[in-house]
């Protein structure tokens, strides 16, 4: 006679004692920029890697692994196969536990404005231990002494260096821009797709729509203008066979 076995579902951990916010300013006009670059982009222009995924992208959210262990704080993180609860409210939904969402962030990307955050010590030692996929250091003033932008993917246990930038387990690549954001302009970390395309904002898209618009009806008025000479032409050829003597509608007959 086989045995059916139950499993039952562990109970949360008891988190009332953990504080997810203090309320401590933390960041400079550039780096907060930068991170809202990074996360408006994409829930205003992707819809994840096979074009229906759920994913959740945040800035300055906690990250906690362990009930006895602080939280790590990323500039940005992208999860995939998550979302946002429901009542995003209540205490287990505010911050990103790792125990409630099952898996660690996909992408943690660490925005450098000077030498305190041991981006590629300690930092770096915490995301592997969390085991996040790719970690990114974007250091636009070069606090580091190093390049620009640097990416370390998880092998095994320990991070290596890419050389590319494009992320395949997440779908995304990154690349630097030279341009023009919220009336900025500078060198910014933007998302792109496998061809260096960049992922664009809402304001992108709005522009390229009407660009797009303007060329049309750029089109129409030339092909309508096309029209007229065409239409003005027939009119002359007509009146000089009239004045020939000769019936234009015997001609077509």
């Amino acid at each position: 006679m086989s045995e059916i076995l139950t499993t039952e579902m562990a109970p949360s951990p008891d988190i009332s004692h953990i504080i997810t916010e203090d309320n401590t300013p933390v960041d400079n006009f550039g780096s907060e920029k930068q991170q809202r670059l990074l996360t408006r982009v994409l829930y205003s222009s992707w819809t994840g890697p096979d074009d229906s995924q759920k994913f959740l992208v945040a800035a300055n959210v906690g990250v906690f692994t362990a009930i006895a262990q602080p939280p790590i704080v990323p500039d940005v993180f992208l999860s995939l196969d998550v979302g946002v609860a429901e009542n995003w409210w209540e205490k287990k939904n505010r911050s990103y536990f790792v125990w409630e969402f099952g898996k660690p962030p996909e992408v943690v990307i660490e925005i450098v404005s000077n030498r305190e955050g041991n981006e590629l010590g300690s930092k770096l030692r915490d995301y592997e231990r969390m085991r996040v996929s790719y970690y990114v250091v974007f250091d636009p003033i070069q606090q580091l002494g190093g390049p620009v932008l640097q990416i370390y993917q998880l092998q095994g246990t320990r991070y290596l260096p890419m050389t590319d930038t494009w992320l395949e387990q997440v779908g995304l690549g990154l690349t630097l821009w030279r341009g023009v954001f919220e009336d900025k302009e500078d060198v910014w970390l933007r998302w792109c797709d496998k061809d260096g395309n960049l992922i664009p904002t809402g304001t992108e898209r709005a522009e390229l729509a009407e660009s797009q618009l303007r060329q049309t009806e750029s089109q129409l008025q030339e092909t309508e203008s096309l029209l007229e000479q065409e239409r003005r032409r027939s009119e002359l050829l007509t009146e000089r066979l009239r004045a020939l003597g000769i019936d234009p509608e015997q001609l077509n007959g």
